[in-house]
Order: structure tokens, then C-alpha cells, then sequence
């Protein structure tokens, strides 16, 4: 499609509700752009700081049509998006994004291929359907491994790890009939990193400082500016998420997530939006990952990124928010974020705090201090 200009006083369309669209709305309603979202749960998140709530389900194609009527661009915020959906904004010429990043990134056979496509390193694969093919697939990629769903799932969910071939009889109950699942090798990577990044629709790439990522069970914990990484190690993470850009035709804020190991990348997944660990950049630079991502999708000018010199985001589930609110006035040095999420579970993430400073020693000495680590 041709270049979309889209100018302040207009309106963006959001697909979802979430954390992430109302990150994005803040930085688009900041900048004079008026919102208009799409979600089936009632004050979700973005509809709080939206100027049109249209509460239905995201394959409701008679809503996606009302959001499309009442927008002049639209993005959305997560990848579980309905295709049709998609294209149908698409084919308005309101979907500068396209959906074709949103049919390999929600797919983690063919996110895996185009990877395979452009030479890139990956951990070793396999698809099966069945427990005679789960059983040939270990044969050849060895343990540890894990198996995931090959759609659907995050932050742990829909994943069975095998650490010895004494776990793979227990995938039986895991593993349902007519479903397609990944089963890849299990890397004992150094280190784990994303690249967050932003690509205009003239084909610009603004990269954000890498970040080196921490989990807990599974679900991110706590990403780190600068990572512990080369600058080999930049270069070839830089170098790989261009080639994947300009194969998926990227535009707007784009994250890859990837393993370290002996100063090799290996891809592992993506996320065709603005990314959790890409939080940092609301206060650690310039221009925040959400500002960026608005700036590509409406036609304007990328801004080239200058950050802190050090951050740590570290995420607020809810079985950490009361104890954040409650001693909120004794905590020094961070910035806060609440997404406003009514129903609070133990392991959702209900919100993040944000540390920034002159060197990582000093962020972690001002964390002590403040006993986050002992959440």
C-alpha cells in the first residue's frame, strides 16, 4: 500500500484493549490523536484513556467494521487477531501494518520458517500432531525440550518441557487430538535478549538498546539496559531482524526475542507489536517504543532513539500490586505504571515499575534498597 499520512485530530483505531493499547493510546493522545478501540471486556484498559470503547469480540466482523468507519489508521496490540478481521482493514487501506506479520507470528511453524527462509539460526524444530510423532521428534532433537502449541499461549502457557525421556509418557494428557504442536531443542543459552524496534513505512529501522530479559516461571520478570552482550553480538541480532523486516514488509514497533549462546543468535519468537520488554523505553529514552510505534503507522518521521545509560523494568503481577500500592509513598527512584485492570490474578501482570540510571550496580543497589527482590 501506499504511504498512509495520517495527522493529529484524526483517529486511531485500536484492535485490543490491553495494557499495550493503552500504553499506545497514551502516546498517540499526548501527541493530538483521538482513540477508538475495540474489546470485549468493559473498562479494559485502553478503553479508559479511549475516546470510543466499541465493546464486542475481535472476530465480530459487523464491530471491526463500526471500528474501521470511525478510524482513518489502525493497529492493534496483540497477534491472536482474527484474519478476516485484518483484512478487512486491510483492504480499507487502514491497516498500514498489513496482515501478513500477524499470520506468521501467530503461527510458531511458520514464524520458525521464515527464519529457516532467511538463513537465520533456530534451535531444532519439529511439527507433530500425534504421540508416535512426538516420540520420533525426540528421537532426533534429544533433551532437554519443550513442546508449545503451535498458536495461543504465552508467558508459559501452553508448554510441556521434557527434561529426560522419563517425561515424555506424561505429554499424553497434555497433548489433545486434531491439534498441530512445535517441539524444538531445549538451548542452555547464556543469555536471553530482545531487539524492540521500529520500521517506518518508507522502510527506516530506529533500534532500540537491546535488552537482556530475566524470567520466573516462565513469565518475564525483569528486562536489563545494557544487556550482557557483545557488540558482535548487537551486530548480528541488528543484522537478523532486518532481513526478517524487510521479508514480513514490517511497519511500526516490532519485537524479537532471542537466545545467546558462544556470541551466536538463535531466533526464537516475535511479537508483531510493541513488546513487555520494551517498557524501559517510556522513561529510559528519548522516544518511548509506543511514540515510535504511532509515529510509523500515522506517516510520520521515526526519531532516532538516545537512551540512559542503564534500566531495569521489572513487572507487577497482582500478587505483587497491593503490596506495591500499599508501600508505594516508601519506594524511592522508580516510576510506576498501573494498567487498570480490574481482576487481579497472582501471575497477571497488573502493571510494571521502571528504574532508570548512570549504570546497572547502581539501579540493582537502589532495588535492594527498596526490597523489590524480595516480591
Amino acid at each position: 500500500m501506499t504511504n498512509k499520512f495520517v495527522k493529529p485530530g484524526d483517529t486511531i483505531g485500536i484492535l485490543g484493549g490491553g495494557q499495550l493499547g493503552r500504553m499506545m493510546a497514551v502516546a498517540a493522545k499526548h501527541m493530538g490523536y483521538r482513540i477508538a478501540v475495540l474489546d470485549p471486556t468493559e473498562d479494559c484498559p485502553c478503553a479508559q484513556v479511549a475516546d470510543v470503547h466499541i465493546q464486542a469480540a475481535y472476530d465480530n466482523v459487523e464491530a471491526a467494521e463500526q471500528l474501521s468507519d470511525a478510524s482513518n489508521v489502525i493497529t492493534y496490540e496483540f497477534e491472536n487477531v482474527d484474519l478476516e478481521v485484518a483484512r478487512i482493514f486491510e483492504e480499507a487501506g487502514k491497516l498500514p501494518q498489513g496482515a501478513y506479520p500477524l499470520e506468521v507470528t501467530r503461527n510458531r511453524a511458520e514464524e520458525k520458517q521464515i527464519a529457516v527462509d532467511a538463513s537465520l539460526p533456530i534451535a531444532d524444530y519439529s511439527i507433530v500432531q500425534t504421540f508416535d510423532q512426538l516420540t520420533t521428534a525426540l528421537e532426533s532433537i534429544g533433551f532437554p525440550a519443550v513442546m508449545k502449541t503451535i498458536s495461543g499461549g504465552y508467558d508459559g502457557k501452553g508448554q510441556y518441557k521434557f527434561e529426560t525421556e522419563e517425561d515424555v509418557d506424561g505429554a499424553r494428557s497434555f497433548m489433545k487430538d486434531s491439534e498441530t504442536y512445535i517441539v524444538e531443542q531445549w538451548l542452555a543459552f547464556d543469555v536471553e535478549i530482545s531487539q524492540v524496534f521500529t520500521r517506518s513505512q518508507d522502510g527506516e529501522i530506529s533500534y532500540f538498546p537491546i535488552a537482556e530479559n530475566i524470567h520466573r516461571q516462565q513469565i518475564l520478570h525483569e528486562t536489563r539496559v545494557p544487556a550482557t552482550v557483545t557488540e558482535n553480538v548487537v551486530k548480528k541480532a541488528q543484522q537478523a531482524v532486518a532481513v526478517l523486516s524487510e521479508k514480513m514488509n514490517i511497519v511500526g514497533t516490532f519485537a524479537v526475542e532471542m537466545f545467546v549462546k558462544d556470541e551466536q543468535v538463535f531466533i526464537n519468537e516475535m511479537a508483531p507489536r510493541p513488546h513487555n520488554s520494551g517498557h524501559y523505553t517510556i522513561e529510559a529514552c528519548n522516544v518511548s517504543q509506543f511514540e515510535q510505534h504511532v509515529r510509523a503507522i500515522c506517516g510520520l518521521p521515526l526519531l532516532p532513539v538516545h537512551s540512559f545509560p542503564a534500566a531495569v523494568m521489572i513487572n507487577v503481577l497482582g500478587k505483587h500490586r497491593d503490596i506495591l500500592l500499599d508501600r508505594l509513598a516508601n519506594y524511592h527512584g522508580l516510576h510506576f505504571h498501573d494498567y487498570g485492570k480490574k481482576d487481579s490474578r497472582a501471575i497477571r501482570k497488573m502493571g510494571h515499575i521502571t528504574f532508570v540510571g548512570n549504570n546497572l550496580e547502581e539501579i540493582d543497589e537502589t532495588i535492594a534498597k527498596n526490597n523489590i527482590h524480595m516480591w
